[in-house]
């Protein structure tokens, strides 16, 4: 998922997303099973990126199609996949034509905040009885890589992103009329491409939000620092494995408005 304003410096290549960062989608399919999408059945994949998940929910029979908040993603995803849908849209308040039967999202909420609007949205667009599907960066996901950050910046509180408990998540799903039917937080340490150029690349795709206020030359003499902080636990002496962990939840609108 894309830009807006609690994160509008991050700036999106991708090329680089899908030529170094694979994982990110490649992840995401087992999610897909998941939701079970039925033939004829109308999928939203919300923060669709460059739109190979929104591809192979269709590939179901699903009709899907996919929105994102970056321009950038969704060209290229309408590129790529020219028979689908895509649109440019924020998940704090999109809108359907017509409610939807499920909603996906890989690896995306965890940039959206305040995630009270999203959860909201995302209610507002399922019919009742849709069901909704979701993974992305929980509580502790990428701790290390944060804190080695904030320790060479001698900064505290620079994660940019919202890393919520099972509790917290399902609450709020819960709150705005979704019954929670399965949650999991799972550790997934990750492998990272590029060898001795992993972390580097991963900090540069995604962890922008961490060097604000710092130019190239800085940036690059902290992550330097930030490779000696980690590579003994972090470095197989082949490839960087990032310290990720998952939140993954179904769940399910309510048929009628709780008491």
């Amino acid at each position: 998922m894309a830009s807006d304003t609690v994160y509008a410096h991050h700036v999106w290549d991708t090329d680089r997303y899908q030529n170094q960062h694979s994982f990110v989608w490649e992840y995401g399919a087992a999610l897909i099973d998941l939701l079970s999408p039925q033939s004829g059945q109308q999928i939203l994949d919300l923060g669709c990126g460059t739109g190979e998940l929104t591809h192979a929910l269709a590939e179901t029979g699903a009709v899907a199609s996919g929105i994102d908040s970056d321009a950038a993603m969704v060209a290229k995803a309408q590129q790529q996949y020219p028979q689908l849908s895509f649109a440019i849209a924020d998940a704090r308040n999109f809108v359907v034509a017509q409610p939807v039967d499920g909603i996906f999202s890989n690896a995306a909420l965890h940039w959206v905040k305040p995630p009270e609007q999203a959860v909201q949205a995302m209610a507002n667009a399922l019919k009742p009885g849709g069901k909704l599907v979701v993974e992305f960066g929980g509580k502790g996901n990428v701790q290390a890589i944060v804190g080695a950050v904030e320790t060479v910046r001698q900064q505290k509180k620079l994660c940019p992103w919202y890393f919520p408990s099972i509790g917290e998540y399902a609450h709020l799903l819960e709150s705005h009329g979704l019954d929670v039917t399965f949650a999991a937080l799972i550790d997934r340490p990750t492998p990272l491409n590029d060898g001795t150029q992993g972390l580097a690349n991963w900090l540069k795709m995604f962890g922008s939000n961490l060097f604000v206020g710092l130019n190239e030359m800085t940036i690059e003499s902290v992550i330097q620092d930030v490779e000696s902080l980690l590579r003994s636990q972090m470095y197989d002496g082949n490839q960087w494995v990032a310290d990720y962990r998952r939140l993954r939840l179904v769940a399910v609108k309510q048929s009628h408005k709780p008491a």
